[in-house]
């Protein structure tokens, strides 16, 4: 099914991938992994990232080395970085921010708007967990952002802050 043309097909797909990979085993779910990264060309949309990439490949890497997120974030694929920054949300939600950062700020300079989303969404779902860490972040780097992202990235700040990052006075 991952192979279909037809769009639905696929996220099925990977929604039933994702519900496997909840209940089986180690080896099942480096199965579904493998099948995941080694097909990711398939997964090409939004929705498609969105739904499986923090359930999959985040979950998988958890306790694992996280270089394949890093090479994904490096690729030529629009979808592959996206796959290597949303992969991160699992690691938030663990309190882990680090990876985040440091993918986000890989793709500070990437030309897609949909790579700005995926960091600006990511660093607020960091901020939810712990403001100080996206501050900290944002003090470093906001200079070298795109607008949107910054925009985004700073749309839960209280106002005064966020004033101070878009006049550039933090």
């Amino acid at each position: 099914m991952l192979f279909s043309e037809l769009h639905e097909v696929r996220l099925f797909s990977l929604l039933s991938m994702v519900e496997a990979f909840k209940r089986c085993s180690a080896k099942e779910k480096n199965n579904i992994y493998r099948l995941y990264m080694d097909n990711s060309h398939r997964v090409n949309s939004l929705d498609l990232v969105d739904t499986s990439a923090p359930h999959i490949s985040g979950a998988y890497l958890w306790n694992m080395d996280r270089k394949p997120l890093y090479d994904f974030a490096a690729a030529d694929s629009l979808w592959k970085r996206r796959i290597a920054m949303i992969s991160t949300r699992y690691f938030i939600r663990r309190d882990s921010f680090e990876d985040t950062l440091n993918i986000s700020e890989i793709l500070i300079a990437d030309k897609e708007d949909l790579i700005h989303k995926a960091a600006d969404w990511m660093l607020r779902e960091v901020g939810k967990r712990n403001i100080q860490v996206e501050v900290d972040f944002l003090r470093t780097q906001y200079k070298g952002m795109p607008r949107t992202m910054l925009r985004y990235a700073i749309e839960r700040f209280e106002q005064e802050l966020r004033i101070k990052f878009l006049k550039g006075t933090v």
